[in-house]
Formats: C-alpha cells, sequence, structure tokens
C-alpha cells in the first residue's frame, strides 16, 4: 500500500510517500519540505505565535493534498520537540484538526528514540550486534542502546541543535569563547545519559540518524547523496574535530555554499557538530555509521509489523487522507 507520512519537526515539515508491505523494503516514492522554523516562532512563554500557528496550518493543509495527489491510502501525522514543548500545544493542535482534517500527533521523546532504534536495527540486521544510535534533531538529540529490535535504552535530551544554536551561538560566525564554553557544557550535560548507555552494554556498532549527521559525513569526505543509500557513509572523531575548526570560522551564508549544506540547515549546523563532537566523546566512539533511516521509516515499519491484525500499536494512530468539511 502508499502511505504518507507527515513529519513536523522544529525546522521543516516532511512529507515522505513510500510504497510499503509487510515483510517487504518500504520504496521511498517521493519526498517534500518546507522549512518552517516552527520553533523560531514561539513568544517568550512557550506559545506558538499565531503566524507560526497559521503557517503550520497551511504547510500541513498542502501536504496533506499532495499525499491525497499521490493516492496515499493512509496518513502518519506526527510531531516532535516544538509542538511537544509548546504551551499551547493542545489549542494548536485542536485548530490543525479542525481545519485540515489532519489529527497530528504528538511523539514523546523517548518513543523517537526507540522507532529511529528499530529503523536502524532493519537496516543493518541482526548480524550488527548491539547497536548504540544518535540522532540529533532541531530541538533534541535521541541517544539509544539495543541488541535487539527495540532498545535497552532510549533517551531524549534538549540538546538539538536549532535549540543550541538560538541559545548559545547567536553571533555570526560563532566566537571562539562561547564554543568553548558550549564544548565544556555539553560535556557537563553528557555525563550522566552517556553513563546509561555505556552500563547498558559496550556496542557492536555505533550509527548516526538525521540530517545533521548526513551533512557532517559528506563534508568530511563521504559519498553524496546521489551515489545512493547503500553506499557506506562513516563520520570519524576526528575529521569531525577539523570540520569544527573549518565551519566554525565560516558565517551561516558561507556554510551555505558547501555541499551537502542547505541554506535552511546552515546556520544550526555549527552546533550540530559540536553535539556530535561531545556525544561521541562522551561514548568513547572513534567513528560512527551513517544510516539513511530514521524515524519516519521506523513508524511505517511499526505499522507494517501490526498491520492488518490490529493488537496494541504503541504509535500514534494513523490517520486517513481527508479534509474536514468546511463549516
Amino acid at each position: 500500500m502508499r502511505l504518507g507520512v507527515l513529519d513536523v519537526g522544529s525546522n521543516t515539515v516532511h512529507l515522505l510517500v513510500v510504497d510499503a508491505h509487510r515483510g517487504g523494503h518500504p520504496m521511498p516514492m517521493s519526498s517534500s519540505k518546507s522549512a518552517l522554523r516552527l520553533s523560531e516562532n514561539m513568544d517568550g512563554d512557550g506559545r506558538i505565535t499565531e503566524a507560526g500557528e497559521a503557517r503550520l496550518i497551511a504547510t500541513i493543509d498542502e501536504f496533506a493534498d499532495l499525499a491525497r495527489t499521490s493516492k496515499c491510502v493512509e496518513l502518519m501525522p506526527f510531531a516532535t520537540s516544538a509542538l511537544r514543548e509548546a504551551t499551547n500545544s493542545e489549542e494548536v493542535l485542536a485548530r490543525v484538526r479542525a481545519t485540515t482534517g489532519v489529527d497530528l500527533q504528538v511523539l514523546s521523546g523517548d518513543d523517537e528514540a526507540r522507532l529511529t532504534f528499530l529503523a536502524v536495527r532493519r537496516w543493518f540486521g541482526w548480524s550488527a550486534g548491539r547497536i548504540i544510535n544518535l540522532d540529533i534533531g532541531g530541538g533534541s538529540l535521541e541517544m539509544s542502546n539495543g541488541g535487539d529490535e527495540e532498545p535497552d535504552v532510549a533517551l531524549s535530551l534538549q540538546l538539538g541543535a536549532g535549540r543550541l544554536t538560538r541559545e548559545w551561538l547567536r553571533d555570526d560566525p560563532p566566537g571562539k569563547r562561547k564554543i568553548a564554553v558550549l564544548r565544556d557544557w555539553l560535556d557537563a550535560e553528557l555525563v550522566v545519559p552517556t553513563k546509561t548507555m555505556i552500563e547498558a552494554g559496550k556496542p557492536d556498532l555505533a550509527v548516526g540518524t538525521s540530517k545533521t549527521f548526513r551533512s557532517l559525513a559528506r563534508l568530511t569526505g563521504a559519498a553524496p547523496s546521489a551515489a545512493g543509500p547503500r553506499v557506506r557513509r562513516t563520520l570519524t572523531s576526528s575529521g569531525l574535530r577539523q570540520l569544527i575548526a573549518f565551519i566554525s570560522r565560516m558565517t551561516a551564508s558561507d556554510r551555505a555554499e558547501l555541499e551537502g549544506v542547505s541554506s535552511d540547515r546552515s546556520q544550526q549546523l555549527v552546533a550540530g557538530a559540536l553535539v556530535a563532537e561531545a556525544s561521541m566523546r562522551a561514548l568513547s566512539l572513534d567513528s560512527i555509521e551513517i544510516c539513511p533511516w530514521a524515524l519516519r521509516e521506523g513508524l511505517i515499519l511499526r505499522k507494517l509489523d501490526t498491520e492488518p491484525n490490529g493488537g496494541p500499536v504503541i504509535v500514534p494512530p494513523v490517520a486517513p487522507v481527508a479534509r474536514a468539511e468546511s463549516a
């Protein structure tokens, strides 16, 4: 069946359309993105502004239409840290539902980590052994460790690249002192969670998911996306340190000119690199493998695992592709 996954993140709204069936490899048919920057459309009380809500509703309405045009039989709409943390989240979700007919569900951070881990496990298979996975989003960092499809440990930390850029690296380019202070702060923040991760078991494979990790790997010499998803891509700690020294001296507009870096991601690239560096250092990882599958694929795989027999589902309910009738 053809499924649409609508992902409302802190920075972008992403619609992934796939053809999928149980036991098969989900085949991507199309991918559409819009740089919404929802986390930047919040007031001092943590409320999504009216302008931000209007843009969110318009974008979801547009992508729901696109899912219908793409002949998706179902749409799986979900949101992550920005809507999870907004103080007016329930009101915004209700207006999205009333206006567009899309029942946007908010994932917990732990569920993000677990579902991403499932996608990573399916991609690398059982022969990979115990896996540690890191995923850097705009608002949060997810970490997981396990030897099965369900991780033994799944954590979500408020260490997203966009969040840290807004809170720490407002200058363009960021100053050396700010970077040094942020490095020390990240080291301190990661002591307890990474201890928990390490105690779960030594990994046979360390993996990085998310656009941030893909961009960092590309900038340190990994194959471009045009080479296809099955090409092995790695990110080393030494290469990452050298990259940070380079990109931290550049402005966001200059970073946007680098291959593999989009203009909407260039502003938070330095913060994302620092989170990646600190995480790998805290976990004593010299290198990580880049996985092309992540949260969206994890949601699809979990749905296929639980359909058509029903039974308990630990992910948000799947919404039909339909629009609410106007009053």
